[in-house]
């Protein structure tokens, strides 16, 4: 039996990050309908477009004249069509082989295999389809390509389109629709991983996780490897779940329930056999279709790391899930919001309009006002980490990175004991009053 997850909500008293305090930078412009970015292990960003084209995104804010690879000649490019995903292994320095994610010209799903030339900026034009998936409808193609923390590629698939998922096929596991798929393309064709659920079950066996509707855009958290995807509603609610990514055959609940609310129930099982959202929202607002993104591992902005970032592709808002649990919005992007980036060192991007965005918070350890500069040593920390600050502080928090308080201390003092945590990495929080600071330390 498959677990139902609550959401845990915990609301912490004058724990609230102002919008100004994440703002956006301009990074790049003149794309066409950009809808994926990646990154190959090194400084170039990989920026993919519907209409058929993979762009090199230079650390300088420049793009390379010459597309990495053109495949416009092999797509069906209307509405949600087109070329939607991108993924380079781990192994892509030696291999020089990656995948991407397309709707072939008869609107069929296609993964495919492509390989790097003796040009480093430039692909072979000629790929080998490794799994052609057929489409009843124009929409709901998913797209989203990964390799996880297992080295195996991860796929999510839409239902099929249709209003309401008319063929059933989120809570049919013998349909590639309506899916996540995880599958081995390390040899000359692809095969299922032993330990995938449906492996010698009455199921298909490239399916890990199914009863999703369209999820548009799924990531790894890549300091804990958890499963995080947004999955677009059925015109009321948007929603972000969150998943081990050991945890294979969980059941997201499509076209039973839309978020946390029954939608189509008519020969559904219980719903303790459902994995229900961490978090959702409605379409009040402007808001419509929501983006999935990351969970922010870089080394530059403190009060960022460990939140989950996503964004609302109508109204065009930034939200987060903070490390406790809890979600908000931050601030209006002012772009239809198509996708989220990753570079080699953790840094987040948003894209949408053409346009590339890097998301930018508090730099670590320096607030934005001299006086309120705060750091630590050592880090990382093996018994007493100690607090430089010019200001005084009355409570110290100190959580998990799955958002658990883990230690409270209380007064104005500058060192607290952390001798009996596990090696780590956690999030510590220091309230000035009424404002919050953030900061991360890594345990020995």
């Amino acid at each position: 039996m498959k677990t139902f997850l609550l959401t845990l909500i915990i609301l912490l008293n004058g724990f609230w990050v102002k919008a100004q305090e994440v703002s956006l930078e301009l990074f790049a412009e003149g794309f066409n309908s950009v809808v994926e970015m990646a990154h190959a292990g090194d400084s170039r960003l990989f920026v993919v477009e519907k209409t058929g084209k993979i762009k090199i995104l230079q650390p300088d804010g420049s793009t390379n004249s010459v597309p990495f690879l053109d495949v416009s000649n092999l797509i069906s490019n209307g509405g949600e069509q087109g070329l939607l995903g991108l993924a380079f292994p781990s192994d892509y320095q030696t291999s020089g082989r990656f995948y991407i994610n397309f709707t072939n010209t008869a609107g069929n799903t296609v993964i495919a295999r492509y390989s790097v030339s003796s040009n480093p900026d430039i692909a072979n034009t000629t790929g080998e389809p490794l799994l052609t998936i057929p489409q009843p409808f124009t929409n709901h193609n998913g797209g989203t390509l990964k390799f996880g923390p297992d080295h195996y590629l991860w796929i999510s698939s839409g239902d099929g389109g249709g209003g309401g998922d008319p063929n059933g096929n989120g809570q049919n596991t013998n349909t590639l629709l309506g899916k996540i798929l995880r599958i081995d393309v390390s040899g000359a064709t692809y095969t299922s991983p032993s330990d995938n659920p449906f492996v010698g079950q009455n199921g298909a066996e490239e399916i890990w996780a199914y009863g999703a509707r369209n999820p548009w855009k799924f990531s790894f958290d890549r300091e804990t490897g958890d499963f995080w995807m947004a999955d677009v509603g059925q015109n009321a609610i948007e929603e972000i779940n969150q998943s081990l990514s050991t945890d294979g055959g969980l059941n997201y609940g499509w076209r039973c329930y839309e978020g946390n609310d029954p939608y189509n129930t008519a020969g559904c099982g219980a719903p303790d056999s459902m994995t229900f959202p961490v978090a959702v929202y409605n379409h009040s607002s402007g808001r419509c279709s929501i983006t999935g993104g990351y969970v922010y591992r870089g080394a530059l902005y403190s009060n960022l790391v460990g939140s989950y970032f996503f964004g609302d592709f109508c109204s065009g808002e930034i939200g987060w899930v903070q490390p406790n649990g809890e979600m908000s919005f931050l601030l209006n992007s002012g772009i239809s919001i198509t996708s989220f980036g990753e570079d080699a060192n953790g840094e987040l991007y948003v894209l949408g309009n053409g346009k590339v965005f890097k998301i930018k918070g508090e730099e670590m350890g320096v607030v934005e006002q001299n006086e309120w500069k705060v750091s630590f040593y050592p880090n990382p920390v093996s018994d007493i980490l100690t607090i430089q600050s010019k200001q005084s502080f009355d409570l110290i928090h100190i959580y998990s990175r799955d958002g658990r308080l883990l230690k409270e201390q209380k007064g104005n003092t500058k060192q607290i004991g952390v001798s009996d945590l596990p090696a780590g990495a956690y999030i510590v929080v220091l309230r000035f009053g009424k404002r919050t600071k953030t900061l991360k330390f890594l345990k020995k």
